[in-house]
């Protein structure tokens, strides 16, 4: 374990060009979509950090913080970030935890639905993985457990905090699905959000599917959907 540890340490790279982005927030980030064959086929130059902390090419599921963990917007997120820039490996650190408040997201807040601390969970992969990598974004899509009202402070206050653990790099949140229309309000909160900080941006769900519970992405909505957190996580960097 320890020589496959060090082997998948040197594959990453380069610490300057081995760019690192935080996956954040609920089960749409962690993926609830079926997996299919391009979800399970490796990208040479995308890497995810496991359970256990090691570096390995990313295949779906990214995340373990259920069982029905499945596609979510974070692998097509990095291959198409790998895509954009052939100088470059991309590592991407799952955190998310379905069915986690805003709340949750707090320093040793405890999420009983996933028997996880997802901040305090967070900084300690973050750390792991930055100690081969340079961190180039935060991605975060949540909401679904939050009602809309007071929701926007305290999204604010969650990337003041990120930010100042990690550095001032872009943040970039997610709609949630246009499928359900009682998310319209958190959807507008975070759209705002996304205009009251720096470096920051919204992606659209606009014409993405649910996978018939009217919650979570399909498996193409969500890999569209991270090809538009990349589209926009493009456009902040410097």
């Amino acid at each position: 374990m320890i020589l496959l540890a060090l082997l998948l340490a040197q594959d990453v790279g380069p610490k300057e060009t081995f760019h690192v982005y935080l996956l954040l927030g609920q089960s749409n980030m962690a993926g609830r979509g079926k997996v299919e064959k391009e979800d399970a086929t490796p990208h040479p130059r995308v890497f995810a950090l496991t359970k256990d902390g090691a570096w390995a090419p990313a295949v779906e599921p990214l995340h373990w913080d259920k069982p029905a963990a499945g596609v979510g917007p974070g692998f097509a997120f990095g291959k198409a970030m790998a895509d954009a820039d052939p100088k470059i490996r991309i590592g991407l650190v799952p955190c998310a935890a379905g069915g986690s408040p805003i709340e949750a997201w707090r320093p040793g807040a405890f999420h009983d639905q996933t028997k996880s601390h997802p901040w305090d969970d967070t900084v300690t992969r973050a750390k792991a993985a930055l100690a081969k990598g340079t961190l180039k974004g935060f991605l975060w899509h949540q909401g679904e457990s939050n009602k809309a009202e007071g929701h926007a402070d305290k999204l604010v206050d969650l990337v003041k905090r990120l930010r100042a653990e990690f550095g001032n790099v872009p943040f970039v949140c997610g709609e949630l699905g246009r499928f359900k229309e009682t998310y319209a309000p958190m959807n507008a909160v975070l759209g705002d959000v996304a205009k009251r900080v720096e470096r920051s941006a919204c992606v659209s769900s606009d014409g993405l599917k649910d996978k018939g519970d009217t919650t979570h992405f399909d498996a193409p909505g969500a890999r569209e959907l991270g090809r538009r957190y990349a589209a926009a996580m493009i456009r902040l960097k410097p």
